[in-house]
């Protein structure tokens, strides 16, 4: 389970683009996540787009709705798993391009900011029960290689 909220002014974002987005976020951390490009993983990702007004954000000490300023959060949390800090940063990397192409920019606004979260394992949970990284590496989205190393990374 992986859940991606982006958290931006009103408006700031088009349904069209809200489209691209909910995919390319998806794959942006599915990728790094499983080890490969896994259309089947999808249904384990949510991509949650929460709009604010403008008076309801601010960045530096002062309202965007007064500055303009091109501010966005982006939240993931991602199950425990291999997430070694070259992994995070090619995700928070993905996601900021993602974002960037999306939106039609040559870069992302330094106004972007990422937070990466990891659940631990067994505070997850979803269909009336705890969820478990442990029980998803046999569906055979994840390579041999990500099985490893979050075998490893879990002492599991």
């Amino acid at each position: 389970m992986t859940v991606i909220n982006v958290n931006s002014p009103k408006g700031r974002i088009s349904a069209e683009q809200r489209r691209v987005l909910a995919e390319t976020l998806t794959d942006a951390v599915l990728v790094p996540e499983v080890g490969q490009f896994a259309p089947p993983a999808r249904p384990g990702f949510q991509v949650l787009f929460t709009e604010r007004e403008a008076d309801a954000m601010a960045i530096g000490g002062r309202l965007i709705a007064e500055t303009g300023a091109d501010s966005m959060v982006i939240d993931i949390a991602v199950m425990d798993g291999d997430w070694r800090q070259e992994v995070r940063t090619e995700v928070i990397e993905r996601i900021l391009a993602a974002m960037a192409e999306a939106l039609g920019l040559d870069a992302p606004s330094p106004a972007w900011w990422v937070n990466f979260r990891v659940i631990d394992e067994g505070s997850w949970g979803s269909s009336g029960g705890v969820l478990s990284v442990l029980s998803l590496l046999e569906t055979g989205v994840f390579t041999e290689d990500k099985v490893k190393a979050i075998r490893a990374a879990l002492d599991a």
